[in-house]
């Protein structure tokens, strides 16, 4: 019989990569394919962030990564005048989720040690330099046509499919699943160089948003010596001749000439703001580029579709191990894009928000946008952490009762694990769903019986003594006791009481089919 995989992913770059590790860990048969033979050498993305870490820990490769990441500077946005109207930073430590708030990175190299982790699980087979031709899904499951390097043509069998094949998914062609469009599309270059020490002493030691109505552009610094520069066009230029290598310095002029550095990469873009109409159709899933693209302005695009297959993920695992099964496990599926198609939306439209601040074209608005900005702070600039940009998830599986911290990342605490050693919460309390109690609060009784999967942690007891007090400050400032943290690290919801922490177990425990499986 030929043999049928759990999940085939088409597309090996970040979400497919973190796709194809977060699955095979749970023990799932994978397939993966992509066109290219190795990892892309040029970087696209340049940022993470906290709640990408964390995933990265699930994998096991967080330590693996940091030699290729640093922290993200501030980020200080200059008016029309030369002077400071904004500046964004990372929020102060303790840290939140245990990682840097945020950081740049180089890409290949990340990717690399994702793939070398995922080389490491038998259960994924990885097919590169191929190409999917075909695809074709009914109830059952879903056939890909696999072109090999030799022309010979293959089939590939499974009951589910995830398409991280980019913007330009050819999934998403062959399926007809249309992306609409947010009103974004602006011509930009993006310009990588390698700076020398020379050209490192003429630069800001921050990265900058230039708001400057004649050409808005950014540099952001990168980790070493890797400086960024994302410079918009103006009506009429070319964008394949401002791409060159004597238009790019040209370009660049005002900070480095050819002598003080080596230039990385320099492209043209049209930066989009685009979303799936649907994220899925029957056995068939969009994640990352394939399902939405934005403006780079916050450095979200690589981070959203990590949190694409970190969301789809679990929910493909608790279906395919039998866990939640009949309507509740489509309900379950059916929810994926529900909760990222909301989120994506919401944080485009505070994307392109921070856009319009960067890229006003007219003067007099850019000097009037100046003026309101200052006018708003008292005229001294206040730091804005990244992260009080990113948005909560309003909608799909989550406790009926709405509360501020439902649908927000629970953090993760630094608790002694013995006397002298520190770990984080998710290495001691796994990955999967939790019940976080505060200190001093049980857990509640009939729990195990509910929920025989669901993990208890009671902070303040052997095991789980906090070292900075961050869970326990969650808590305090939510006004709450307890809360049920997804596998993905969202709050399902929070109680107030014990009770009310049963009842929200039990409430779940209903949501997911649980209590009818368990009567039957």
């Amino acid at each position: 019989m030929e043999r049928e995989f759990d999940v085939a992913i088409v597309g090996y770059g970040p979400a497919g990569v973190v796709a194809a590790g977060l699955l095979g860990r749970a023990g799932l048969s994978v397939y993966v394919c992509d066109r290219l033979t190795e990892v892309y050498q040029i970087p696209r993305a340049i940022a993470l962030d906290h709640e990408i870490m964390r995933v990265f820990q699930q994998l096991g490769v967080a330590d693996a990564v940091l030699p290729f990441c640093e922290a993200f500077t501030p980020s200080e946005y200059v008016g029309v005048d030369g002077q400071l109207i904004r500046r964004m930073t990372m929020v102060a430590p303790p840290y939140p989720q245990g990682h840097t708030p945020s950081m740049v990175f180089t890409q290949p190299a990340v990717e690399q040690v994702l793939r070398e982790r995922v080389a490491q699980m038998p259960n994924v087979v990885v097919a590169l330099g191929v190409e999917m031709t075909g695809l074709a899904h009914n109830d059952q499951g879903v056939q890909l046509s696999i072109r090999t390097a030799g022309g010979a043509t293959k089939t590939v069998r499974a009951k589910y499919t995830i398409a991280c094949d980019g913007g330009s998914s050819a999934v998403r062609t062959q399926l007809d699943m249309p992306l609409e469009d947010l009103d974004f599309d602006e011509p930009w270059l993006v310009v990588d160089v390698l700076v020398n020490e020379r050209g490192q002493a003429k630069l800001p030691q921050v990265s900058v948003q230039y708001c400057e109505p004649e050409r808005p552009c950014t540099m952001v610094i990168g980790p070493k010596n890797h400086r960024r520069w994302e410079i918009s066009l103006q009506p009429g230029e070319d964008p394949r001749q401002v791409a060159t290598a004597e238009a790019t310095w040209q370009l660049l002029a005002r900070w480095l000439t050819p002598d003080d550095g080596e230039l990385w990469r320099q492209s043209s873009y049209r930066f989009h703001a685009l979303v799936a109409l649907h994220w899925r159709q029957g056995r068939v899933f969009l994640a990352g580029d394939a399902a939405h693209m934005q403006p780079p302005f916050l450095g979200q695009g690589m981070c959203q579709g990590v949190r694409d297959v970190s969301n789809l993920a679990w929910k493909l695992i608790a279906v395919l191990r039998g866990e939640v099964s009949g309507a509740s496990a489509e309900a379950l599926l059916d929810s994926y894009g529900t909760e990222r198609k909301a989120h994506v939306r919401e944080l485009t439209s505070r994307i392109k928000q921070v856009g319009a601040v960067i890229c006003e074209r007219d003067p007099v608005k850019a000097r009037a946008r100046d003026a309101a900005l200052l006018a708003q702070c008292g005229g001294v600039v206040k730091d804005t952490p990244r992260q009080d940009i990113l948005p909560r998830l309003e909608t799909g599986l989550l406790a009926a009762r709405d509360h501020a911290a439902r649908g927000s990342l629970f953090p993760q605490p630094w608790l002694l694990d013995g006397p002298h050693q520190r770990r984080r919460m998710d290495d001691i309390a796994g990955h999967g769903w939790r019940l976080v109690l505060a200190p001093g609060q049980a857990t509640p009784a009939g729990t195990a019986t509910a929920l025989p999967w669901l993990r208890s942690v009671a902070l303040g007891t052997p095991g789980a003594l906090e070292t900075e007090g961050v869970a326990e400050a969650w808590f305090q400032r939510h006004q709450c006791v307890a809360a049920l943290v997804r596998p993905d690290h969202y709050v399902y919801g929070v109680a107030g009481t014990g009770e009310e922490a049963a009842a929200l177990v039990a409430e779940l425990a209903a949501q997911l089919g649980v209590a009818e499986a368990c009567a039957a």
